[in-house]
Formats: C-alpha cells, sequence, structure tokens
C-alpha cells in the first residue's frame, strides 16, 4: 500500500511553513509516497485525506512547548488539541481529520505529526529550531513505514 504524506502550512507565516518544508524536502530525498502540500485550510485538507488508504499529515503546532518538538498523534490518541495546530483560520487540521472519520472518508492509517513553531509572523522562512525539526522528521519518514500499526 502506497502512503500519501500531506505538509500543511502557509510559507509566508515564517514557523506556518514547516508542513510545506518537510514535504518538499521529502520530494528531494525521493521517499516513496505520495507527497502533496496542502494549504493548512481544513477544506483542502479534507479533500487530499479523501481515498488514501494511508497517509501522514504533517503541521505547524502552537501548545507552548519548546520550538522545534515533534509530537506524533494516531488513532489510539483519539482527538488531539484542536487548538493545538497552528492553523490561521476556524476549520484547520483538527477539523478537518475529525470531519473526515465523521464522514467514513478518513484513512485506514492516519498518523498526523505536527512540530511546535515559534513564529508566525509574516515572511519566510523556519526558525533554526523548527527548520531542524523538519529535518530530522523528513528522516524519519524515509526511513519508516510510519503507519498506525507501528
Amino acid at each position: 500500500m502506497k502512503r500519501r504524506i500531506i505538509g500543511c502550512g502557509n510559507a509566508m507565516r515564517k514557523d506556518d511553513g514547516v508542513g510545506l518544508a518537510v514535504a518538499r524536502r521529502l520530494k528531494i530525498l525521493g521517499v516513496e509516497a505520495e507527497v502533496q502540500e496542502a494549504s493548512g485550510e481544513g477544506t483542502d485538507l479534507l479533500e487530499r485525506l479523501r481515498g488514501a488508504e494511508s497517509a501522514v499529515v504533517i503541521d505547524a503546532m502552537r501548545s507552548g512547548r519548546p520550538a522545534g518538538t515533534l509530537s506524533r498523534f494516531g488513532p489510539s490518541e483519539g482527538k488531539f488539541e484542536t487548538g493545538a495546530f497552528a492553523g490561521t483560520h476556524g476549520f484547520g487540521v483538527s477539523q478537518a481529520v475529525s470531519m473526515a472519520r465523521e464522514l467514513g472518508v478518513a484513512p485506514r492509517d492516519l498518523l498526523i505529526y505536527g512540530i511546535e513553531g515559534s513564529d508566525f509572523s509574516t515572511g519566510e522562512g523556519l526558525s533554526p529550531e523548527v527548520a531542524a525539526a523538519a529535518e530530522r522528521l523528513a528522516l524519519l519518514l524515509m526511513e519508516e513505514p510510519c503507519t498506525a500499526s507501528d
């Protein structure tokens, strides 16, 4: 089963672009997966989840932990902190995943990785801690299947 990896974010909001940075790095590294970039808007992500058997979603988080902290959410975690993901709109990653589950279109295997950001101001470029975490996650996704059953 081929997996779909979806990097979410806004590259013009500094650390909010971390999901996109991971997706772009995975494309360069040649990961064996379908890699997509999403805006972080819930409706965009909902459509990208539709039809996937296995998916990994990557987005920035704001939970108060140190910048660069990596969090992993799988089906056994149930609902994750709705406000933790850094989307700037009301319908973001958390809500899209919940809706996909409710509609029965969520992938059977679904993992979500959040990378704690620190700077969400306007502009390009990731903070050093977030850039380092993005590289660590890209390498992890290259090495491991990262399915919910692992």
